[in-house]
């Protein structure tokens, strides 16, 4: 059985408690949840030990990666019978430690938050997406959170705060309220016709470098801190993760070998300068020591 509805704990609780007197004693019970650790919903379980993490990532079609979510009461049996499912169905697994927001989401969200902070501080949508482009990634954040929809981000950048003091900027909760919500609302940061967002081509493209890095920066000081938590044991996984669930840039190997290329040390030096300007969320984590 697989729960796939909005993220919302007390409405999942709700259908475990509706469905797992009806399921037989081996049966698994997957959930979809982006966001919210496995350890909050086992708590109205009878058998903790059956619940499982199986995060796929939109467009499903199109998204190789499934994250296998893991707490410290899951079984062995049931976390194999997830990734044989997952493999069965042509997609890539990846076990990952129960943690809010998991591997991809928490790394993802800090960028994406950061992308809105400089939105609120004046920087043009089409500025900050070209300076995630010319990285090499495959949408720019603005336009990737408009996909996703902006009161799903909502949701999950609320879930993360309340355990890694991510800030939520205002004005993200501003267009939630207005229902601006992206793309499937025909507008959010950017006005939809037919699907396809109407760019403004003379928009002002800011200092794209410190852009870029503002963006970049944010989502690096995550994976090594996802690193340091051992929410994957390597690396490389992590890498994998990130390319294949985000897009991230291929060519530059995944988040964590693209610092070791830029090195560590002067990437961490250049954190601590725009922690001084911009704030103690550009401060390096521990996790940086792990990286080498």
């Amino acid at each position: 059985v697989i729960e796939a509805i909005f993220e919302n704990l007390e409405a999942k609780h709700e259908i475990y408690r509706n469905i797992e007197p009806r399921m037989k004693t081996d049966s698994v019970l997957a959930t979809n949840t982006s966001s919210i650790p496995l350890e909050d919903l086992a708590t109205v379980l009878k058998q903790p030990e059956r619940l499982v993490g199986i995060h796929f990532f939109n467009p499903v079609a199109m998204m190789p990666l499934v994250e296998i979510v893991k707490t410290s009461q899951s079984s062995d049996q049931i976390i194999e019978r997830a990734i044989a499912f997952t493999l069965h169905i042509g997609k890539l697994p990846l076990p990952v430690k129960s943690s809010p927001g998991f591997l991809v989401n928490r790394i993802l969200m800090p960028y994406l938050v950061e992308a809105i902070f400089l939105y609120d501080e004046g920087t043009t949508p089409e500025a900050i997406d070209k300076a995630a482009l010319d990285f090499g990634m495959p949408m720019g954040p603005v336009e990737l959170a408009d996909a996703v929809g902006l009161d799903i981000c909502h949701s999950v950048a609320e879930n993360l705060s309340s355990a890694f003091s991510i800030q939520v900027p205002d004005g993200l909760e501003k267009f939630v309220k207005a229902n601006k919500l992206g793309k499937k609302t025909g507008s959010g940061f950017y006005q939809y016709k037919k699907g396809k967002a109407l760019k403004n081509n003379d928009a002002d493209m800011g200092d794209q470098k410190m852009i870029q890095n503002r963006l970049l920066f944010r989502l690096l000081n995550e994976a090594a801190a996802c690193l340091d938590e051992k929410i994957v044991e390597e690396i490389d996984l992590l890498d994998a993760g990130i390319i294949f669930g985000t897009g991230f840039a291929p060519f530059r190997g995944g988040p964590l070998n693209y610092s070791l290329e830029r090195g560590v040390e002067s990437l961490t030096d250049e954190m601590k300068a725009l922690g001084e300007k911009y704030g103690e969320r550009f401060n390096p984590v521990d996790g940086w020591k792990l990286v080498k």
